[in-house]
């Protein structure tokens, strides 16, 4: 005689992104994002990389000294309390922009490169805000960010790692890009 059992098959959870002191990166709180070779720049902050004053797109700082802004993660799921890795999650940088402009950060295509800049809307994961979904995934002995959102299931997103690129003014713009940016995440 056979019985009936259910057996659940569970997936375990991403594995979760620690900042700099190894302590957990949670949903709401304050980080800096420092690049892990120290020499080559700063934090991530906003400037102006076209032509014109606005929009504010994303940059690594020029001097190493300078930490850039502070910013949030917010996870798809926003009741989720801690960042994990390779799930989708929205980019917001805290505190003034010269700009009136969000600060929310998103990917766009700009003089031939895909950017990423900051006027993306929060939340509300649809084919509508694709664009403004990243994702941090382990790299070497840090972290990357990768852009290839699975907040809508028929869409089909262009993935790819995000890098430093130098822009045309001479700014380290955050853009899509073969050789991703090697991070790490410090509370601010």
């Amino acid at each position: 005689m056979f019985s009936a059992i259910p057996i659940s098959i569970c997936q375990p959870s991403p594995t979760q992104v620690r900042d700099l002191d190894g302590n957990l990166v949670r949903s709401g709180t304050k980080y800096y994002i420092l690049p892990v070779i120290r020499g080559m720049g700063g934090g991530v902050t906003l400037a102006s990389t076209r032509n014109e004053s606005c929009p504010l797109d994303i940059v690594q700082a020029n001097q190493e000294v300078d930490n850039g802004m502070q910013l949030t993660f917010t996870p798809v799921n926003p009741k989720k309390g801690v960042i994990r890795e390779s799930t989708d999650l929205n980019i917001i940088f805290s505190g003034a922009s010269t700009c009136l402009q969000s600060k929310v950060w998103m990917l766009e295509e700009y003089d031939g490169q895909l950017i990423t800049t900051g006027h993306g809307v929060a939340g509300n994961p649809s084919q509508e805000t694709i664009n403004n979904w990243f994702k941090i995934e382990k790299y070497e002995d840090g972290y990357k960010l990768v852009f290839c959102s699975k907040v809508c299931d028929l869409c089909r997103p262009i993935c790819g790692n995000i890098g430093v690129v130098i822009a045309k003014n001479g700014s380290r713009r955050l853009a899509v890009n073969e050789v991703p940016f090697k991070i790490m995440f410090k509370k601010a």
